[in-house]
């Protein structure tokens, strides 16, 4: 009994200079259930002989420590030093600055999102970006949806999907992607109600291929940009532009799905040339469909651009509404694109391009100059640190089999399980730091990291 005794009751610590403060932060109702389960806890323990004024003397900060572990989010902010610069388990694309303000400022007021200033009257939410769209993209007309994946699927859905009188859509077997999460070309095809047809072969698909398989049937040409894979080796496709012409010379309208979809050519950047949305539109594609996330370097959301009667069509589809942007991203995207008007400092001020253009001299010097802090603040848990190199890459199905030439910090220890345990206590951090485990090391790329105190901030908490 003694042992109880010197256990506090609950509006005893409540009432308490200890239990006000914590209920100050976290609320009466919260605090209080986290001391109930405390002092069930504790009681149990005096039944098994431990002193109850030790625990009483540790309850405080045990609460406490239950309530801010309760309340922490779990979309912290971490460092992504995997090396994977769009990385989709880790929210892709890091917003330009100009991004970040129009998003909070879209947040915290009213805005004209479908009102029009000039006549009083309703307006419509795709108007913020249409005119920016067609001026960096030479398209006719666009709209905007969810994502790239709800920008097939309402495509295809409103070329080919249209109930008992659903049309066929022609694709390349070579071209029949799967991504992430599960996402398959067939199946959205299926849900968006076309019929596949699939031609030619898994690595050569030519001409005649799609020339003999047009009928009255057919709504749509299906090209998809491969971009999470490379066939090499004794392979054939159709160009964008002679498909076009097939397309044309058929009546049929070509839709061409770039994933990714940069509106700049990389290559200025020191990155092999990926297909840009403008030359997809110029060399005839009807539709154009591609991602706001990844390349482009802003919020999540999928971009159809292309002929003025097909995107008229695509937005009095019922699906536009449910696949529409709210006023936060549409916002955030309108700022990112009119970075683009500026190129000469686009790499500057658009975090994607900044950190895919970085020099690898420049991350080595980085490594070399934070490897020694790294290694004094682990040598006491039984590490070490020294800088090493590195490949980056782009991420996200861009570029899938190019590297970036990186630098970074090789972490290692004693054991054969010392990355993996490393690893996870960099991942209980309070910001957690992600790197990736190669050759019996945990390897930080530093190609992400755009500040050195982040991370020797982040590894003191260990």
């Amino acid at each position: 009994m003694e042992g109880f005794r010197a256990l506090p009751s609950v509006d005893q610590f409540l009432n308490g200079a200890d239990g006000a403060g914590l209920v100050a932060r976290h609320g009466r109702h919260a605090v209080r259930e986290a001391l109930r389960a405390r002092l069930d806890e504790m009681r149990d323990a005096i039944r098994a002989g431990e002193a109850g004024q030790i625990l009483a003397a540790r309850l405080p900060r045990l609460i406490a420590a239950d309530l801010e572990a309760r309340a922490r989010s779990r979309l912290r902010p971490m460092l992504n030093l995997t090396g994977t610069v769009l990385h989709t388990n880790l929210g892709r694309a890091i917003l330009a600055d100009e991004a970040v303000r129009a998003a909070v400022t879209a947040m915290a007021n009213p805005l004209a999102l479908e009102f029009d200033l000039e006549s009083g009257g309703r307006g419509q939410r795709d108007d913020h970006l249409r005119g920016l769209l067609i001026e960096l993209t030479g398209a006719e007309d666009a709209t905007i949806v969810n994502n790239n994946a709800a920008a097939v699927l309402i495509a295809l859905n409103t070329l080919a999907g249209t109930g008992p009188d659903r049309r066929e859509a022609l694709v390349s077997r070579g071209e029949l992607i799967e991504i992430g999460g599960a996402f398959r070309m067939p199946d959205i095809m299926a849900r968006a109600g076309a019929k596949l047809v699939e031609i030619g072969t898994t690595n050569r698909t030519h001409p005649r291929d799609y020339e003999d398989a047009i009928t009255a049937a057919t709504g749509v040409i299906l090209k998809v940009h491969t971009s999470n894979y490379r066939i090499e080796g004794f392979t054939a496709e159709v160009a964008a532009p002679d498909l076009a012409r097939i397309a044309k010379a058929a009546g049929v309208p070509l839709m061409n799905d770039l994933g990714a979809g940069s509106l700049v050519d990389l290559s200025h950047y020191g990155l092999r040339r990926e297909p840009t949305v403008s030359e997809a539109v110029a060399e005839g594609a009807d539709l154009v469909t591609f991602s706001g996330d990844k390349l482009l370097g802003g919020p999540q959301a999928g971009f159809i651009v292309g002929r003025r009667d097909l995107i008229q069509a695509i937005n009095r589809n019922p699906l536009k509404r449910a696949l529409r942007l709210d006023k936060i991203r549409i916002a955030a995207l309108e700022a990112t694109l009119k970075l683009y008007r500026d190129p000469d400092r686009l790499a500057e001020r658009l975090p994607v391009l900044r950190m895919l253009a970085r020099p690898a001299g420049e991350i080595a010097a980085q490594a070399a100059r934070l490897a020694p802090r790294i290694d004094a603040i682990l040598r006491p848990l039984g590490f070490a640190a020294a800088p090493c190199t590195c490949e980056s890459q782009i991420g996200s199905g861009a570029l899938p089999v190019d590297t970036i030439p990186s630098a970074g910090l090789r972490l290692t220890g004693t054991g054969g399980d010392a990355p993996d345990r490393l690893a996870a206590m960099l991942r209980g951090l309070a910001q957690p730091v992600i790197g990736h485990i190669r050759d019996g090391a945990l390897i930080l790329d530093l190609r992400c990291l755009q500040d050195d105190a982040a991370l020797t901030n982040a590894l003191a908490q260990l």
